[in-house]
């Protein structure tokens, strides 16, 4: 219980409630403190979506447990399942730098320039250096060399996020979450929720952060703290005038330091022969001064001396000199496969999809990328990953190349082959991970499930794959494969429901919802790819968005003539309103929804599906009932599905069990909670769902310390 009730406590309690949206224990306290805003409130109370409606609410719950004691046991009440089931989120990992370029020169000044940021006293300004320069350059390396350098400063780690890779800030908080060793379950669904828990996080940690690959001030913005123990280091490939940070410029390297970093690659005595000293002004020439250029053509130039010289190639940046000397090495077989697999931004290009598109061999295709690393002319993702991304010159050289040898014609057709090569994988994967739903697109009715252990091991597969799943969306729709566009989308569900990738799932079916709107309209797949959407929308916290989508996939299912589609988008839509606490509206469209399939007959898809849909409608109704404390009603509705659950789907259970126990604590009632709590316990054994469990564990405290008498009306 609460003995002394401050605003201080009620607004960091509703904090961890925010924080902890990503897993069942925040939704299930959230939908308890919406009901108890209501109650308090005598009306309802709108779900909080800016920091401003959060701050609102916490005075609501504030001052109406100070007029009603009743309502201050009720919030005591929530504050303590809050407080059992959601732990504070703690830093649990000490994050590492990737590692560092062997074939470092120069840059004396501005590693002083960065030592002396980060040395500066702090006075209230966040100690942040900005690197710029153009790519290739070096800007990342010196980040990562200094880095390395300065270990002992940071005892805490060293966090590096690449923004190219991860341009939306809402990912890159997340990827920067995770590093951290959050869980995903931990990582909250919006952007400001986000914010708010990764300064919480390293406020009073010794830490060095790197945002690599920079587009805009913006971007980084949602990554910066003013933490006296943080030094933050933007690399940007150009000045950013927005950046409130110690400007740094990494210039091209002198021609001493040049020549210095051509002899430690290349070797003394290649660079000391006679032919070599004359090309060197040549090759210096093509470098302008770039690490990375200097490097590569340091790499050849034992070959080029057998040779008439070094070709000229005028007029472009260094990066693109440095692949166009390189790709003059290629065998014929290489030449095709580099040219070709730079047709589409794979994040993380595999041997699979590049050798889909170059007509080569998966296992040649790998051996070609690994030489590819050797050579400069790819990055792996990771250390074994056998995943890879290209630098932006490099991939942009290697797009020339294909447009002029390949022609249009045919480097569409090899983008095509790695959508063909992804569609399958995906699909199969998706019936794999989640046999028992239903599909729309023809291929899941003719495809088995994939040969997976598990499902979890399915989902892993579509999650490690989701980045080029997602670029295949793109790629599909660009290049007017419509019924392929729609399937990807549907075969992200798995993802969707039980990985919790929403943000990075979401503009994908927007693509897809798109695609389906031209092509289809008034369709199944329409109403499918806007049910998906909203879903999507719903757990991004984005409802309005969400209503929107909704009731666009209850319009197609409509025109459809689908029931069971037209039935899904009202429960959608639902499931939107019990997440903006519009308890009245929630439970009238589950109602309806219920109406549907109960017109639905056996000539009509779904139909063996009806009992179970009708189960899950009746649990909402009886969440949407326990918002509006109509709680006799509410437990009439849960007994209802929890007949259907019970010995045949364990957590749709737990679920339910859940809710009929926070029924009864609502109306005083815990010795008829507590045998549901344990029965829910159980039944979680082996689900993976250690926060749903300590959301029961936190209401069988309740039951064990005795909640009192029902709450009011």
């Amino acid at each position: 219980m609460l003995e002394l009730i401050s605003l201080a406590t009620v607004t960091a309690m509703l904090g961890t409630v925010g924080a902890g949206l990503g897993n069942e224990a925040g939704k299930q306290a959230y939908l308890m403190i919406g009901g108890l805003a209501r109650r308090m409130a005598g009306r309802e109370v709108p779900a909080p979506e800016r920091p401003a409606d959060w701050e609102g609410l916490a005075r609501l719950l504030y001052e109406g447990a100070l007029r009603d004691p009743q309502h201050a046991r009720g919030l005591a009440e929530v504050e303590a399942v809050v407080s059992r089931a959601l732990a504070q989120v703690r830093v649990r990992t000490a994050p590492q730098l990737p590692d560092g370029l062997r074939g470092f020169v120069d840059r004396g000044k501005q590693l002083r320039q960065l030592s002396r940021e980060a040395s500066r006293k702090f006075d209230g300004r966040a100690r942040r250096a900005h690197l710029y320069g153009p790519e290739g350059m070096g800007g990342t390396s010196l980040a990562l060399r200094w880095g390395w350098r300065e270990l002992k400063r940071y005892p805490d780690g060293q966090l590096y996020v690449d923004l190219g890779r991860v341009p939306d800030p809402a990912m890159a908080l997340r990827q920067a979450l995770r590093s951290l060793g959050v869980d995903s379950q931990d990582v909250p669904p919006g952007l400001e929720e986000r914010m708010s828990l990764f300064r919480r996080l390293v406020a009073d940690q010794r830490l060095l952060i790197v945002l690599d690959h920079v587009q805009t001030a913006a971007q980084a913005t949602p990554l910066l703290t003013t933490a006296p123990g943080v030094f933050t280091i933007i690399v940007a490939h150009r000045r950013l005038p927005h950046a409130d940070a110690e400007p740094i410029e990494v210039v091209p390297l002198p021609e001493s330091y040049a020549v210095e970093l051509l002899t430690e690659v290349a070797g003394k005595r290649t660079v000391d022969e006679a032919r070599a000293r004359a090309m060197l002004p040549q090759v210096l020439a093509q470098c302008g001064g770039s690490p990375y250029a200097l490097r590569t053509f340091a790499s050849l130039l034992q070959e080029r001396l057998r040779e008439e010289g070094i070709p000229v190639v005028t007029g472009v940046e260094p990066a693109h000199a440095a692949a166009q000397e390189q790709y003059r090495t290629l065998g014929p077989t290489a030449a095709r496969l580099y040219r070709r697999s730079a047709l589409w931004p794979w994040p993380a290009l595999s041997p699979a999809v590049a050798g889909a598109m170059a007509e080569v061999e998966e296992a040649e295709a790998a051996r070609l990328l690994t030489e590819f690393v050797e050579l400069g002319l790819l990055d792996e993702t990771g250390t074994g990953t056998g995943r890879y991304r290209f630098r932006p010159a490099v991939r942009r050289h290697a797009e020339q190349a294909a447009a002029r040898e390949d022609g249009i014609p045919a480097c569409s057709r090899a983008v095509e082959r790695a959508v063909g090569l992804l569609l399958p994988f995906a699909v199969r994967a998706d019936r794999a991970a989640l046999p028992e739903r239903w599909h729309v697109g023809p291929l899941f009715a003719e495809l088995p499930p994939g040969a997976y252990a598990s499902k979890g091991e399915a989902i892993a597969a579509l999650g490690a794959e989701l980045g080029n799943l997602v670029q295949a969306v793109f790629a599909a729709a660009e290049y007017r494969l419509g019924d392929t566009a729609c399937q990807l989308c549907e075969a992200l569900w798995a993802l969707q429901l039980k990985d919790g990738r929403h943000e990075e799932i979401l503009p994908a079916l927007r693509v897809g919802t798109e695609v389906a709107d031209d092509i289809c309209p008034g369709t199944r797949m329409a109403g499918r790819m806007h049910t998906f959407q909203a879903m999507a929308l719903i757990e991004s916290r984005r409802f309005d968005e969400a209503k929107i989508q909704a009731e666009a996939a209850a319009a197609a299912e409509r025109q459809a003539g689908h029931l069971r589609g037209l039935a899904t988008a009202i429960e959608t839509l639902g499931l939107a309103c019990l997440a903006q606490w519009d308890f009245q509206e929630a439970h009238d469209l589950f109602a309806e929804a219920d109406g549907i399939w109960q017109r639905t007959g056996p000539a009509d898809d779904g139909f063996s599906d009806k009992p179970r849909a009708r189960a899950l409608l009746k649990r909402h109704r009886g969440r949407a009932l326990n918002g509006l404390h109509l709680l006799d009603e509410a437990e009439e509705l849960l007994l209802e599905a929890l007949r259907f659950f019970r010995e045949k789907e364990p957590y749709n259970t737990a679920r339910t069990l859940t809710d009929l126990a926070d029924t009864y604590l609502r109306a005083g009632r815990p010795s008829a909670a507590l045998p549901l709590i344990d029965e829910a316990i159980a039944a979680l054994a082996g689900e993976n769902a250690h926060y749903h469990v300590n959301h029961l564990r936190a209401l069988r405290d309740r039951c064990v310390s005795g909640p009192g008498p029902a709450l009011p009306e």
